[in-house]
């Protein structure tokens, strides 16, 4: 068997975190071919994971910035060489991979979560409420992983590096601009301690107990739809089935009552703290840790003992 990893490409860097998850899970496939749409440096930041076999990468300014109809083109012009095309579950990979899919006339199988075999697969559906195990018999799989269920890579790898080229830009999208939000915190979707806060934080001058408390466990901010929509926090922030899923080794969820659609992006997390003063919330339900309290009480508190 035979795997092309698209690695996950973020302002001419490697996303290290999202594409060495990725290729672990590639390597229960087979042989890993790593394609980096990217600079030189990018590619020899993959060639140094352990378990890729051959990186290509395709340093054209048609693939810069992850227009997806470019790179979808080019993966299909080197998918005969390959029984499964690969990526993380990033937002790139997400534009990118359905349409590679389409192109080859077959199905995608997005957020896998387990390899069984070659062609059998589990993937999340119903919000995470139920575990849908699939088997494709298409000639060419193409998945994306949820990378918060895989161990990283080691390090140490010494993969040969080779340019490749496709057809270049199709002319069917162009680049404008980024505006990305800039911040000291880890990345939400890598950093081992996430602090969110829900609708109970009860507004946008509020929310900085939130942050206070991210930053004395040198954790990410994350936010629940509520919150969101409320204009407490950033859409960036938004953690759940229609946010980002986590899996860090603290999740501290305040003033999040726990509705389904939010349980989906982070019942992964290691160690669960709930605080609420509704003792019914079903966040405590998937709580390891739950404490029934006024946050306006106890996370100050907490905040001047950290």
């Amino acid at each position: 068997m035979a795997v092309l990893c698209l690695a996950d490409v973020s302002d001419g860097a490697l996303a290290l975190d999202a594409t060495s998850k990725a290729i672990t899970a590639s390597t229960k496939l087979g042989d890993v071919t790593v394609l980096v749409c990217g600079p030189q440096a990018a590619a020899d930041a993959a060639a140094k994971i352990a378990g890729v076999n051959k990186v290509l990468c395709a340093d054209d300014a048609a693939y810069a910035h992850g227009l997806a109809e470019n790179i979808a083109a080019l993966i299909v012009g080197l998918a005969d060489d390959f029984t499964h095309i690969t990526a993380p579950s990033t937002t790139t990979a997400k534009n990118v991979l359905p349409r590679v899919a389409a192109l080859l006339d077959v199905m995608v199988l997005p957020d896998v979560i387990e390899v069984i075999d070659a062609d059998t697969f589990k993937r999340p559906i119903y919000a995470g409420n139920a575990v849908q195990t699939v088997k494709t018999t298409d000639a060419v799989k193409v998945i994306t992983f949820r990378t918060s269920t895989f161990d990283l890579a080691a390090d140490g790898g010494s993969a040969a590096v080779e340019a490749t080229s496709g057809a270049g830009d199709a002319g069917l999208s162009s680049y404008v601009s980024d505006e990305v939000a800039t911040s000291d915190r880890p990345e939400l979707t890598s950093a081992g301690v996430v602090v969110s806060g829900g609708r109970g934080v009860g507004s946008e001058e509020d929310f900085a107990l939130i942050e206070k408390l991210a930053d004395k466990l040198g954790g990410a901010v994350g936010a629940s739809r509520a919150a969101v929509d409320s204009g407490y926090a950033a859409n960036d922030m938004q953690v759940g089935q229609t946010g980002k899923v986590v899996a860090p080794d603290l999740y501290v969820a305040i003033g999040i009552s726990g509705a389904i659609q939010h349980l989906a992006g982070m019942k992964d997390s290691k160690v669960i703290v709930a605080i609420n003063k509704d003792e019914e919330a079903p966040i405590f339900q998937v709580a390891d840790f739950g404490l029934k309290a006024d946050l306006f009480q106890a996370v100050p508190e907490l905040i001047e003992k950290l």
